[in-house]
């Protein structure tokens, strides 16, 4: 095993800086891309995109203008295959009818593999590449098992919901609609904001870590980005409605799969400075001795026992499960799927979701710790991991590859998040509150118009959120503590007949009541005191998701 400078102890890039210099030097003498020696530097990308702006535009808007224009063909061919009339000239009413229901729910028939595909897709945030490598680097193995196992376990659940909504209620559009009928206006006042809310952090969150490695790897401009985004998405969801995010899907997770098997493939078999497991297993033992990890047994990457991954894995669980039951966008796939693919959908999504941020953050991850490669902690909770490895091992190609493959897990999942929400404004704020003799032609004018609207307010809040210093990490971490109360009730609507309304609202709000109040005391207490910083450390975060799900 090699000997460990005594000077190298512990010493990280940012932590040995001086005068853009910094005294740390890479364990195995590796360069980076272009040849230059990685000793020195401060931190990885030292604020020099290895893109250009070319690219940058070409991901954003030439391959986002491709799978839109894609999408809507197959949408049309689907059209006429199945001799639909276009929506917008519908005029009877039985066939308006026919036609929003198309739209907000492909008519309830969507097949098996459809369902598990969608719920994959949506599933597949921004964070699940990104924040899956961050913990991979920052606690080692422990990390990507309990982000994957973590966030199997809600989708694995809600496949009990999807057959009751299939047995007590196989009408509905949203899941407030069952709210209104169980607990009155109310109650769905409240519930309305809950779920808006977790479509706006789950928004936000796709739009940070997709604007941060595009940023990073081309040096576009985060705020254009963060608008261009979620608009580019809008040709084929206004377009195709909820079948054409079923078709979307299905491509988004094919080319997920095809660069994470290439990532996988370079890491463990071809690259010159890995290329094996026993090199990688041997790396890391030299790096446990450099930069053992505090909290885990004998500093070591490699081990389960590990105090940070233990609660990073309680956090994960219990915020993951907001983010599910209190996101119209997993309803909507229930309703939309045929009744015999509902439940067996969401299982085998389930299984199949675990692969992509457990193999991506065992590859990505656990390769930018053998290599001893100069990513900050804040490089890290930026989501820039998987990137830097990629641009070491396939020069400016992986970087491209890297900024695909988010590009395509934040437009899977921002399709359907635009349709859920587009789902709620039209049936549980326009019908419900506005004009509950709507017709059919109307309701898809309203819920094509939320998807605009929603995608220049997400695009707004992302900015507001890049304006506050919030990366990705935090907020993934601080979900829970919003919207987590909501979670046991809104589950209660259709499996507890005894759930009265005043129940559902006390739990809800008193849950996160005491979440937030928890999270800000327990960072109090922090010897630096109340900050940003110290909210989003492991036991604020903890203490806050624990009493979100628990009070409640």
């Amino acid at each position: 095993m090699e000997q460990i400078p005594h000077n190298q102890l512990g010493l990280t890039p940012d932590g040995g800086c001086k005068d853009g210099h910094s005294s740390w030097k890479n364990q195995f003498g590796l360069s980076n891309h272009d040849g230059k020696s990685y000793d020195g530097q401060c931190s990885f990308f030292n604020g020099e995109p290895p893109l250009t702006h070319s690219d940058g535009w070409f991901i954003v808007l030439g391959i986002g203008t491709l799978f839109a224009g894609f999408t809507c063909v197959v949408v049309w061919m689907d059209s006429r295959r199945k001799g639909a009339q276009p929506q917008s000239t519908e005029n009877s009413d039985s066939q308006s009818s026919g036609n929003s229901e198309h739209f907000t729910t492909a008519g309830r028939q969507m097949p098996l593999g459809c369902t598990c595909a969608d719920v994959v897709s949506k599933w597949t945030w921004a964070a699940s590449l990104l924040q899956s490598s961050n913990v991979a680097y920052r606690f080692g193995v422990s990390g990507p098992f309990w982000y994957a196992a973590g966030a199997s376990i809600q989708i694995l659940l809600f496949s009990v919901v999807a057959v009751e909504i299939k047995r007590k209620c196989p009408a509905i559009h949203t899941v407030l609609e069952v709210v209104y009928v169980r607990w009155g206006a109310r109650a769905h006042c409240v519930f309305l904001f809950f779920c808006l809310l977790t479509n706006l952090i789950v928004t936000a969150m796709l739009i940070l870590g997709g604007s941060s490695v595009v940023h990073a790897l081309t040096g576009v401009n985060t705020y254009a980005v963060s608008f261009m985004i979620p608009l580019g998405v809008c040709a084929y969801t206004v377009t195709g409605g909820l079948r054409g995010t079923y078709y979307a899907s299905w491509m988004h997770t094919t080319g997920i799969f095809l660069i994470l098997l290439i990532f996988v493939e370079m890491v463990y078999v071809s690259s010159p400075d890995l290329g094996s497991i026993d090199r990688i297993w041997e790396n890391l033992q030299v790096i446990n001795l450099k930069n053992p990890v505090e909290g885990n047994s004998d500093g070591s990457l490699l081990t389960m026992i590990s105090k940070s991954g233990i609660i990073f894995g309680v956090v994960n669980i219990v915020g993951n499960f907001g983010t599910v039951f209190v996101d119209q966008s997993y309803w909507q796939g229930a309703i939309a799927a045929s009744p015999s693919a509902g439940w067996k959908g969401y299982l085998l999504a389930g299984l199949a979701w675990f692969s992509i941020p457990f193999t991506l953050a065992t590859t990505m991850g656990l390769a930018a710790r053998a290599l001893d490669l100069p990513i900050t902690m804040e490089e890290a909770g930026q989501g820039l991991v998987p990137p830097a490895v990629a641009l070491h091992l396939l020069g400016r190609s992986g970087a491209n590859l890297v900024a695909v493959q988010v590009f395509l897990a934040v437009t899977a999942t921002a399709n359907s998040e635009q349709l859920a929400v587009a789902s709620l404004l039209a049936y549980d704020v326009y019908k419900q509150y506005v004009n509950p003799s709507c017709t059919s032609a109307q309701i898809i004018a309203v819920s094509r118009g939320s998807v605009v609207l929603w995608a220049v307010l997400s695009g707004v809040f992302a900015v507001v959120l890049l304006e506050l210093k919030l990366s990705l990490g935090w907020v993934y971490l601080a979900m829970g503590n919003l919207v987590g109360s909501a979670v046991a009730p809104i589950c209660m609507s259709l499996l507890w007949k005894d759930c009265t309304g005043t129940a559902a609202i006390g739990s809800a709000i008193f849950g996160q009541a005491a979440a937030i109040t928890g999270w800000i005391l327990m960072a109090s207490q922090e010897e630096e005191g109340l900050s940003i910083e110290t909210l989003g450390r492991d036991y604020p975060m903890v203490t806050g998701n624990l009493l979100a799900l628990t009070v409640s």
